[in-house]
């Protein structure tokens, strides 16, 4: 009898300690396989959409495009590959946004090791995985269909992408390129972007980014 395909992986963490580490424990396992592993959420989103693997175990914070904007354009650059957050974060916001992103499901990094394995095959399997030491509030929340709403849902997608590169000290040329805009179109969604969450200088959007996740002061 034919042994089925093994569970095929690729590991998103802008940490290389991690993701080395997340790979070797992994790899003991024969159902499992991991197929690639980047830095970034850019990376991570361009790789992903190429190798195709089963399931991304994807980190939040991470430069250039977090973890949770990575999550929601998978859906439209790799639709049908499954998403698992591996987070230190564990505010209702950061759950609530990533399960929005379409995160099949959410770890927290002090609670891996062997819950992740058996996060990955119930994710397989077409479940949802939540870490056991989530609060079971945010899951009857969610469950219940109850969203959480905060100031970075006041802005776009491509707002969001700007503001963690702005956010992360990237010069409006910079991300321009970055993000195959003109730099005058960056201006206006930095201009639009600052007005709709309530800052008016760099130090107070970078704060701010830091605040609700998108960067971090590692």
């Amino acid at each position: 009898m034919a042994m089925p395909a093994p569970i095929r992986i690729y590991i998103a963490d802008d940490h290389t300690i991690v993701r080395d580490g997340l790979a070797v424990m992994l790899q003991v396992h024969s159902d499992i396989k991991v197929v690639g592993s980047g830095s970034d959420g850019r990376q991570a989103v361009k790789e992903v959409a190429s190798l195709r693997p089963d399931i991304v175990i994807m980190d939040i914070a991470m430069p250039n495009l977090n973890g949770i904007e990575a999550t929601l354009l998978l859906k439209d650059e790799a639709p049908g590959v499954k998403t698992i957050m591996l987070s230190m974060y564990a505010t209702k916001e950061h759950i609530f946004r990533a399960l929005q992103a379409g995160a099949r499901g959410y770890l927290l990094k002090n609670s891996a090791g062997s819950e992740l394995v058996n996060a990955i095959r119930v994710v397989q399997s077409g479940q949802r995985y939540l870490s056991q030491k989530i609060a079971d509030t945010v899951v009857d929340d969610y469950l219940l269909d109850h969203r959480v709403t905060g100031p970075l849902d006041a802005l776009s997608a491509r707002e969001r992408e700007v503001l963690q590169l702005v956010a992360e000290g990237h010069s409006s040329a910079q991300v321009a390129a970055m993000l195959s805009l003109s730099p005058k179109s960056i201006e206006t969604y930095r201009s639009r972007l600052m007005q709709k969450i309530g800052v008016s200088d760099l130090p107070s959007l970078v704060k701010f980014s830091i605040h609700h996740g998108l960067i971090s002061l590692e």
